[in-house]
């Protein structure tokens, strides 16, 4: 595990596009393909606008990027609250990528149903690989969930599926979540964190044993790559 502290959320944007372009370059002098997931909510929203900017988007071969979602709200694609929706307005849109290797999660059928096309996709990508993504980015609630896993959910102990519809009473809502075992098969997993609401569940993380508490992010701890914690002084309480 690798700690990474910026001082405060616009530099850890910056900071993280920084690193997410020197790897995605690496990766591709490398390999032919990049296979990027990504993450919902404000941090990372950030991010995606930095990508789209010239400095960053001009230095990535978007032509050979594959994009995945963690998770989704089981809402149509217009509505603001759907993940996809976001990526595609603050990066999709504006970077040279072929539609067909930018792979949303289906809101427009049942939650179960879509939950099982998208396994279905994932199983075609990775069956024959050892590792998943090359980076997943990830967030973290205030109550220490990741994805669409929420702490005392059936979800924290799902090792069939790769990706499962649930209920979320809190949100009345579906949600449609990837579950932590192809997660932690990617090559780097990389969590954002920022913010004073999040410090007391960060640092009972990055202090408890993995897999082994009552927080959903505990249960990433990659088999075969990279786990790094970027956060900022208000995460860590400072």
């Amino acid at each position: 595990m690798q700690v990474h502290v910026s001082s405060d959320p616009t530099t850890l944007s910056q900071e993280v596009a920084e690193w997410m372009t020197s790897l995605i370059q690496k990766k591709l002098s490398e390999k032919d393909r990049f296979y990027l997931l990504l993450s919902g909510g404000n941090t990372p929203k950030s991010l995606y606008t930095l990508l789209a900017e010239d400095r960053f988007k001009k230095r990535i071969d978007w032509k050979r990027i594959h994009i995945f979602f963690g998770d989704e709200r089981a809402v149509p694609f217009k509505d603001k609250r759907n993940n996809g929706k976001m990526a595609f307005d603050t990066l999709i849109s504006k970077i040279p990528i072929p539609k067909n290797q930018v792979h949303y999660i289906n809101t427009n059928v049942n939650p179960e149903l879509g939950s099982q096309d998208y396994s279905r996709l994932l199983h075609q990508y990775f069956d024959l690989t050892n590792s998943t993504f090359d980076l997943a980015l990830l967030g973290m609630g205030d109550d220490g969930h990741t994805l669409s896993i929420f702490p005392g959910t059936e979800a924290m102990n799902e090792h069939k599926n790769w990706v499962i519809a649930i209920y979320v009473p809190s949100q009345n809502m579906y949600r449609i979540t990837l579950t932590p075992d192809v997660v932690n098969r990617s090559a780097c997993i990389a969590f954002l964190v920022t913010g004073t609401s999040k410090a007391p569940v960060l640092k009972k993380i990055l202090n408890g044993t993995p897999a082994t508490g009552a927080y959903p992010a505990q249960l990433i701890n990659p088999v075969y790559g990279e786990l790094h914690w970027f956060v900022d002084d208000a995460a860590c309480g400072t």
